[in-house]
């Protein structure tokens, strides 16, 4: 009997090899071009705020073209490069691949960057034009640090508003192709100054397919794009995932929670993806709403949850959606058909919730310089401690294993960076002499090629006993605490001369919490006496089921909150440096 090969996501660009695009992998604007061959009339790209709008693939095609044929009048082609910045609109969209369309590199820039410091990566990347919410666009480009030619609008409203540029698209001029430079990311520097990561067109495209050989996406779904744009997260996992197959991306700009809900709910969203911070408030939210309906209701609501988690991992049938419905509605999520977590530690007890409320919750595991994904947990074979399973055609490795297999992880992949723009000292750093990718992550992978996290190399504390102790790994077990808002575990200096460290916990009590304590306690003094006596009993309470080595010994109450990336990862570096001696 002839054996069948495996049908593959990305099997149907044979069609169209040889006519649309050659080579192994499309580039980005191809892959846009074959979408819109197949779906022309599905909804591309959707707003309902600050107006609503709405594009079929065939419509924002059109538009892509114009800007497209405005930047070639500009003499924007082949090896030029153009920046966007801006909150998620489908304005950000049309200009991202306009400037693709055009043969250009794009260096999509984070939002939340000071005008000094975005006029530094203009500068750096040696960018001229710059697409820029309308709000920001007399503030940038003002530092005498770079020379910009012209500054488009993303928002309505301004004359130089993008959809007002328009001019004929020159089909004939000199198109990127798949090993080239599709867009230079600069990372958000959770650990330090931002690199600029090269990502070609076949490194993002490639990873967009090979992800769906272990997450089916369909043409009907519609995707949520919620965190920034600008993200690799977003980018790969919601943006270009989504026009790979047809899908609508529903564009938000907010992180706030009502306004969440109701544009889940509005937008009829099957793809939502998130960051732990926000699944864990969601739920938190859910399960506080339980309780307060009393002990035998909430009781008999995590009996079923239970029985719904056990029928879903013995017979991969997902009871749980019809269940419990009524609930999943009060989160706007009951349309939701996948929900992805991802930039970031997630507990597995979040995990497990969601998938016993029948939410498919899965989560992944990249970086940057991976376009990111590199695991993905499949929908029908879960495991809810582990990151996910290998990527096909992805290659992974764990660096000098401990005795329990725990190493720094390293990656070999189409998906992996060229390099750090301008950056040679931190591209050889990062690659060893046989060009495996050193993520600077540490974990251990299973014989059956899932990823399970430990922690970040940098942020390892070395305890007096000379064990070692990831953070993350702590930071874990409070994330479902009403009373923190934020946790960050640090190690603080026991011997300088022996390099070792306890174990400290900072921590921002949530709005809240220090709302319920004002109100008990008028004395300033007191009250936060008061507070660090609670945060310690929590902390006491979670000592309790850690190993001894891993043991909180100090707890801090911070007043602000802490600095944090975009995707809502805290900046350690900068407390580790100053608590360390504190």
């Amino acid at each position: 009997m002839a054996v069948t090969s495996k049908a593959r996501p990305w099997d149907f660009l044979q069609a169209y090899r040889g006519t649309e695009f050659s080579g192994e992998w499309p580039t980005i604007p191809q892959v846009f071009d074959i979408t819109c061959k197949r779906f022309p009339q599905n909804r591309c790209f959707t707003a309902f705020a600050p107006i609503e709008l709405s594009l079929t693939y065939e419509q924002a095609r059109k538009k892509i073209l114009e800007v497209a044929g405005y930047l070639q009048s500009k003499a924007i082609g082949f090896g030029s490069k153009v920046a966007v910045t801006g909150k998620n609109s489908p304005e950000w969209a049309i200009a991202y691949l306009a400037i693709l369309y055009t043969g250009a590199t794009v260096v999509p820039l984070d939002y939340q960057l000071k005008d000094e410091e975005i006029d530094y990566l203009l500068s750096f990347a040696g960018v001229e034009y710059l697409f820029v919410d309308a709000e920001r666009i007399d503030a940038v480009g003002k530092t005498g640090k770079v020379q910009l030619k012209e500054l488009i609008s993303l928002e309505a409203g301004h004359p130089s508003y993008i959809m007002d540029k328009a001019s004929p698209f020159d089909s004939s001029s000199k198109k990127a192709t798949e090993s080239d430079l599709a867009a230079i990311l600069f990372t958000s520097g959770t650990t330090g100054k931002a690199k600029g990561v090269m990502l070609t067109h076949s490194n993002l495209i490639s990873d967009c397919f090979l992800a769906q050989d272990l997450l089916t996406v369909l043409p009907t779904d519609v995707f949520y794009a919620l965190l920034p744009i600008h993200h690799s997260y977003t980018m790969l996992a919601v943006f270009i995932e989504a026009i790979s197959v047809g899908a609508e991306i529903v564009f938000g700009k907010k992180l706030i929670v009502t306004q969440i809900l109701k544009e889940l709910k509005k937008g009829k969203v099957t793809m939502f993806l998130a960051v732990p911070m926000l699944f864990n408030k969601m739920l938190k939210g859910l399960m506080n709403g339980i309780r307060e309906k009393g002990v035998l209701v909430y009781g008999l609501i995590r009996f079923l949850m239970m029985i719904s988690g056990v029928i879903k991992k013995i017979t991969k049938k997902n009871v749980g959606h019809k269940m419990f419905n009524g609930l999943l509605a009060k989160l706007s999520l009951d349309n939701i058909r996948i929900a992805i977590c991802g930039g970031g530690p997630l507990p597995s007890s979040t995990f497990k919730m969601f998938n016993e409320l029948g939410i498919d919750f899965v989560q992944g595991y990249g970086l940057t310089e991976t376009s990111p994904i590199i695991t993905l947990n499949p929908i029908e074979a879960y495991i809810e401690r582990s990151v996910g399973k290998v990527l096909p055609r992805t290659e992974m490795k764990i660096l000098d294993p401990d005795d329990r297999g725990i190493g720094e992880i390293a990656v070999k992949g189409p998906m992996v960076m060229q390099g750090y723009y301008k950056n040679p000292d931190a591209t050889a750093e990062i690659f060893d002499e046989d060009g495996w990718l050193k993520t600077g992550d540490v974990g251990y992978l299973d014989a059956n090629n899932y990823l399970y996290l430990t922690g970040r190399k940098k942020s390892l504390i070395v305890t007096e006993g000379g064990k070692n102790v990831f953070p993350e790994e702590i930071e874990d077990e409070f994330q479902l605490f009403d009373e923190i808002d934020q946790i960050c575990i640090l190690g603080y200096v026991l011997d300088a001369k022996m390099k070792t460290e306890g174990i400290r916990a900072l921590i921002h009590p949530s709005e809240k919490y220090v709302e319920t304590m004002s109100a008990s306690f008028a004395d300033g003094k007191r009250r936060n006496e008061e507070m660090l006596k609670h945060m310690q009993e929590i902390v006491d309470k979670v000592n309790k089921d850690l190993l001894p080595y891993k043991r909180i010994s100090r707890v801090d109450l911070v007043d602000e909150p802490f600095e944090m990336s975009s995707t809502k990862k805290i900046k350690r570096f900068i407390y580790a440096e100053k608590y360390k001696y504190l």
